[in-house]
């Protein structure tokens, strides 16, 4: 593709943003009756604030969903220390609660505006950010655009790019130039996500390490904590966690293998979907099964067989519940989960091979010995038995990951050492603004 199509596509994908603008209402209304959108505040995704600016200036920090919501908290908390204004767009409601939980009401949230013309305009128009700060890989042609139009430095940080975007961008290498020369920084998380960026354009890039590292083991309420402890009695236990379609299936399969050989096992399933709890439940205790289901407050009776962890942001919870944990979109689907998460909780890791959109933190793992990869459902029985009959082995391997995790930190440090030059600036401007309005 030559540079003139590129333009030309970029100037085509605006148009057809903006004749689509109208049209897009029964799109946000059908993610709204699926619980995806937030009704009381579906004008943020046209671009329409829902709170006023604030005097002096702004940073723009948008964080996708939970993950990379998580994985920023401690920057903005770094740069809230700078008396730098935040606002930070995510875009789903898991995330806004993650926001709310995590982070002072200094932060104000909003959700992000759809990538089309008039939504982007309206929300640049209002909260006129002086520094834009993306996590990860939310790459959005139009927001991207329209900040390099108005002269907005944006910094991709924690960057990351997958096997198959590269593949797909580098078939669109002067699109993926025309977009990348907007970013003033690439901040990566691996080398080989830096080399992928320079090779599309993007300059300066620098590597920091994944900012997930460096953030705080998911919370647990303890008063809960200790009475699912109690519930369980000893019990041995695992979990199947962050799974997509199929794995729950075969945890489950996995359970009813081993129970026989593990008395009074219990099998905890976290799916990556809480919505899927029902139908989830129902599939199980077609397969015999008892099923407890949290988000239904249901107990753990001795003769419970699965505890079906179907709600939102109790992750730390399921975690501490046991010392084995299988990390799923990794055996049915593609590209892995966070494997630090559970790392961090000394919990001993096992994950299907398809990871690759977590290579650098897995292959750290696996060099260290806290976390293995299987390659179907009997190899990840054989895994799970091995590790509950070998206390020994599954207290070196827990060990291990809490030790990798450790190791990796600096992440944080290296972000913000980065975003130095583009936040100081800001920094002298609010001292300004505010010994001028005194």
């Amino acid at each position: 593709m030559s540079e003139r199509s590129a333009r030309m596509m970029l100037s085509a994908y605006r148009y057809i943003g903006a004749a689509a603008y109208p049209l897009i209402g029964p799109y946000v209304a059908w993610r709204a009756s699926k619980g995806k959108e937030d009704r009381s505040r579906a004008r943020e995704r046209y671009g329409v604030a829902g709170r006023e600016r604030p005097d002096g200036p702004v940073i723009w920090v948008h964080a996708a969903s939970v993950g990379e919501t998580i994985a920023v908290v401690p920057m903005v908390q770094n740069i809230l220390g700078y008396g730098v204004n935040v606002v930070l767009t995510t875009g789903t409601v898991t995330s806004a609660k993650v926001v709310q939980e995590r982070l002072p009401d200094r932060v104000i949230h909003q959700y992000v505006p759809l990538d089309l013309k008039p939504a982007v305009s309206r929300f640049l128009d209002h909260w006129q950010p002086d520094l834009a700060i993306i996590a990860e890989s939310e790459i959005w042609p139009m927001t991207i655009l329209e900040l390099g139009a108005r002269r907005v430095p944006q910094v991709l940080v924690n960057g990351r790019m997958s096997d198959r975007s590269f593949a797909s961008w580098k078939k669109r290498a002067s699109l993926a130039e025309a977009l990348f020369e907007n970013l003033a920084h690439v901040i990566a998380q691996s080398d080989v996500d830096g080399e992928r960026f320079r090779a599309l354009g993007a300059r300066p890039v620098t590597v920091s390490g994944n900012l997930k590292v460096d953030t705080a083991p998911p919370p647990a309420d303890e008063k809960v904590l200790h009475s699912l402890m109690r519930q369980i009695d000893g019990r041995p236990t695992w979990a199947a966690v962050s799974t997509h379609d199929g794995e729950e299936a075969m945890a489950a399969e996995v359970h009813v293998t081993l129970r026989g050989r593990h008395r009074g096992l219990l099998t905890i399933i976290v799916p990556r979907h809480p919505e899927r709890g029902e139908a989830l439940a129902a599939q199980m205790e077609g397969m015999g099964l008892k099923v407890a289901r949290r988000s239904q407050g249901g107990k753990i009776s001795p003769d419970i067989d699965i505890l079906l962890g179907d709600t939102i942001g109790e992750m730390g919870l399921y975690l501490r519940l046991t010392e084995i944990a299988f990390v799923g979109r990794s055996l049915t689907s593609t590209g892995g989960q966070n494997p630090l998460e559970p790392a961090m909780l000394d919990t001993a890791v096992l994950s299907g091979r398809n990871v690759q959109n977590f290579r650098e933190s897995y292959q750290r793992l696996l060099e260290s010995g806290g976390a293995k990869l299987v390659k179907d459902r009997n190899m990840l029985a054989g895994a799970v038995n091995y590790l509950l009959s070998n206390e020994i082995a599954r207290h070196d391997m827990m060990a291990a990951a809490a030790a990798t995790v450790e190791e990796m930190r600096g992440a944080l440090a290296a972000t913000m050492k980065a975003l130095e030059p583009y936040i100081q600036p800001l920094v002298v401007k609010a001292r300004l603004w505010r010994a001028g309005s005194q």
